[in-house]
């Protein structure tokens, strides 16, 4: 509180005086080091409050009959989160999240500093006169609404196509190799206060790691925070892998029965992210999108998947390279974001992602799409940073995306 003698107490401060008295706005400009630092610090908060998923504004549908009693290391009762845990070493498996984050970020802070694009002048400096580079307008889309009917059935043929899957298996000294299409939400506040959707453009990402998790690189230019020439995922530390953090051969120590990976989930992820449903979801969908998951490991996620609280089927979503599908999807109940699987509805291979808003809220009206995803190539290479043969590279969008493996 400020005090001064000859002010009344009850005489409002006059902002427009406090405004002048401040000093000006610094350079918005950041160094490479200060972005990697920020980069690093986003990646952290992302492992600890995973983004995705929501309930439509009305129930999408009534309970699960699936989900049957809750895990014994799922909270009964409120579901209210507690503080949340951290983990030995930053996820790889964030996928559209970095490059939304980073962009929410570079946004705030060249708000904050009032640098180029602000409104300058007499207006708030918090506001920004144009929306971030590389972002457009985030489409609007009619919410379908989800139901439990089908979801034993659509969960029963994705996971049986996921355990026949034949994928590839790393040797030693070999890479898996990741390559999809993606696009975040990037959140703005125009001159005029009114907030707007834009997400990036739909761009390449790479993702390579070598199957203990020490070694990885990402690249994705058209991101934010990267660069042209991607970044390291090195992890010469050898941190403890988990859900969260975790390596191929990680996934291999797993149980593939559903009721002991639901229970496992619940408990690892105790406190972490918008309540526990949602988390456990999360993280089963962080582990789809950016990995090559073992066949039976897969099904046994996908049939536990489906025994959460609130999952439902929806009969159609679009992933990020326009190919349509069915969908397993949740609501957030906190912010009515609806993170959608998509599966491919002959072969019930994995597609992709995308997460809609079902509500307004936050500033984001319902329909509005926040994000999406679509794997376009798992592989096995040689080298670090090595594509396989066919394969365009990570800045280019040569043709049609080829069509991912089946089951994850």
């Amino acid at each position: 509180m400020i005090r001064t003698p000859w002010r009344r107490r009850e005489e409002p401060l006059d902002h427009a005086e406090l405004r002048r008295l401040l000093p000006a706005p610094g350079d918005p400009e950041l160094s490479s080091d200060r972005l990697r630092g920020l980069e690093e610090h986003l990646m952290t908060e992302i492992r600890n409050r995973t983004p995705d998923t929501a309930p439509d504004t009305a129930p999408d549908t009534a309970p699960n009959p699936l989900a049957g009693p809750p895990p014994a290391g799922a909270p009964a009762g409120d579901r209210a989160s507690r503080p949340g845990r951290r983990s030995g070493r930053r996820p790889v498996l964030v996928g559209v999240g970095v490059a939304a984050a980073l962009a929410l970020a570079a946004a705030g802070v060249a708000a904050l500093a009032g640098g180029p694009g602000g409104s300058g002048g007499s207006e708030d400096p918090g506001r920004v006169a144009a929306p971030p580079a590389g972002a457009v307008p985030a489409p609007v889309v009619q919410v379908v609404r989800g139901s439990t009917a089908g979801l034993a059935g659509a969960v029963a043929d994705i996971s049986g196509a996921a355990a026949r899957a034949e994928l590839p298996e790393p040797g030693p000294g070999q890479f898996l190799y990741i390559r999809s299409e993606v696009s975040g939400l990037v959140s703005w506040e125009g001159s005029d206060g009114k907030n707007r959707s834009y997400v990036d453009k739909i761009h390449p990402r790479e993702v390579w790691m070598s199957p203990d998790g020490a070694k990885g690189w990402l690249l994705e230019p058209h991101g934010k925070g990267t660069g042209c020439g991607g970044i390291t995922l090195d992890d010469p530390e050898g941190g403890e892998r988990t859900l969260n953090s975790p390596s191929h051969a990680y996934l291999k120590t797993l149980p593939t029965d559903p009721s002991l990976l639901l229970e496992k989930i619940y408990d690892e992820t105790r406190g972490m992210g918008n309540g526990p449903d949602q988390q456990a979801f999360g993280t089963i969908g962080n582990l789809l999108r950016e990995q090559v998951v073992p066949p039976k490991l897969a099904a046994g996620l996908y049939r536990a998947a489906a025994r959460i609280p609130g999952v439902v089927l929806v009969d159609d979503s679009v992933d990020a390279a326009g190919r349509h599908g069915i969908a397993i999807a949740r609501t957030d109940e906190s912010d009515g974001s609806r993170t959608e699987w998509i599966f491919d509805r002959e072969t019930f291979a994995y597609l992709g992602e995308r997460t809609v808003q079902t509500r307004d809220a936050e500033g984001i009206r319902a329909g509005t799409v926040r994000g999406y995803t679509a794997v376009t190539g798992r592989a096995v290479v040689d080298a670090l940073k090595q594509r396989p043969a066919g394969s365009a590279p990570g800045g280019d969008r040569a043709g049609a995306p080829a069509a991912p493996s089946a089951g994850t």
